[in-house]
């Protein structure tokens, strides 16, 4: 498969800088700018994600692609929140409306603080466990070419048909986080499998070990994904001044508990990717060719948080590391997020396909 690229897509430009990281609301306008500058960019799809307090994803995912050409929206889907006959349904018919660009990132929930606000009381290995009994409902919906009834532990339903169905037969099915519980859902059930940024030695266990269970259940090995939020300027001098600036704003913003009070969640985090993400900085602030664990520290790691810091073309070798242990979708998006977006177009990806492109011609390995 072509090594591809991800972005992001966010609602609301929110206040300038850094500070639009975090989404306050629904900007049409800016939400338009944003996907079509995607689109025109080069990047192969965009996340649309997911929060209790963010638009809805169904929705923002649906005006992704109605108002762009070829960029496929991946939606970031909870299954405690729909049944998964209706989202069998309402995934297929946004697939349709998409001409067959979906793909839906199934997520767990890491946080039980964040679940209960919309009503989820399981705990993480019962919500890993429904994901699981979920996809497999899905695809089944999907596949059938009659009635379907289903009994399991977490849902039951009988003599169910839809007669919208994605349009070419299934949806890719992304599954992501770095528990054995995650691990193993992922490779049992996942088309694709999503990793935060950490360091090349720990990204490449990580691999092995959804590797492991696809080869144990007799499945293809899923693509790897694999999130950052580079930082680029046209020296490496002065893309770590812009850095430790980017970072003073983040420790504002952190500060800022008005901003962020939908999206807080307390103490030490409860995902184990978080917990990662954490444990890495605590080793050492730089990684690698030039990965910074500086960002999830400020962030407490909520969310993909560590940075590639450096040129273009620093940022674009740090990026060929990842494909060279075997991550083929690269997720890129920035804490000024549509700014960075069209740098990243411009400056990013030509290079990365570059080198790419001349591996393939002259047959060079990684």
């Amino acid at each position: 498969m072509p090594v591809e690229f991800i972005s992001a897509v966010h609602t609301d430009s929110g206040a300038s800088g850094p500070a639009a990281a975090s989404r306050t609301g629904f900007d049409r306008d800016h939400l338009r700018r944003y996907a079509r500058a995607l689109d025109d960019g080069g990047f192969d799809h965009t996340l649309v994600a997911y929060h209790s307090a963010s638009p809805d994803a169904f929705q923002v995912a649906q005006f992704v692609a109605t108002h762009t050409e070829r960029i496929r929206p991946i939606l970031a889907h909870r299954p405690g929140v729909i049944f998964p006959t209706h989202a069998s349904r309402a995934l297929a018919t946004l697939d349709r409306i998409s001409d067959g660009r979906l793909s839906v990132h199934i997520i767990s929930g890491g946080s039980d603080e964040e679940q209960r606000r919309e009503g989820d009381y399981l705990n993480k290995a019962e919500r890993y466990e429904r994901s699981d009994e979920y996809i497999q409902i899905l695809r089944k919906v999907w596949q059938a070419d009659g009635p379907v009834s289903h009994e399991g532990r977490h849902f039951r339903f009988e003599g169910y048909y839809s007669d919208v169905k994605p349009v070419n037969g299934l949806i890719p099915i992304s599954v992501g986080g770095s528990s054995p519980d995650a691990y193993r859902v992922g490779g049992q059930q996942g088309d694709i499998f999503g990793l935060w940024g950490e360091p090349l030695k720990e990204t490449a266990e990580q691999i092995a070990a959804v590797n492991a269970v696809a080869d144990a259940a007799g499945r293809p090995h899923p693509r790897i994904w694999v999130s950052f939020r580079p930082i680029i300027a046209p020296t490496d001098e002065l893309a770590w001044e812009k850095a430790h600036r980017t970072l003073g704003v983040l420790k504002d913003q952190a500060r800022n508990t008005e901003l962020l009070r939908h999206y807080r969640t307390t103490g030490r985090p409860a995902n184990v990717g978080s917990q990662r993400l954490l444990d890495i900085a605590e080793r050492g602030e730089v990684h690698d060719r030039c990965l910074w664990t500086a960002p999830a520290v400020a962030t407490n790691a909520a969310g993909a948080s560590t940075a590639l810091v450096g040129s273009p073309e620093t940022v674009a070798q740090a990026l060929l590391d990842y494909v060279d242990i075997g991550c083929d979708l690269l997720s890129i998006r920035g804490y000024d997020p549509l700014n960075d977006a069209i740098d990243y177009a411009r400056h990013v990806l030509p290079l990365v396909r570059q080198e790419l492109a001349h591996r393939a011609a002259t047959g060079q390995a990684a």
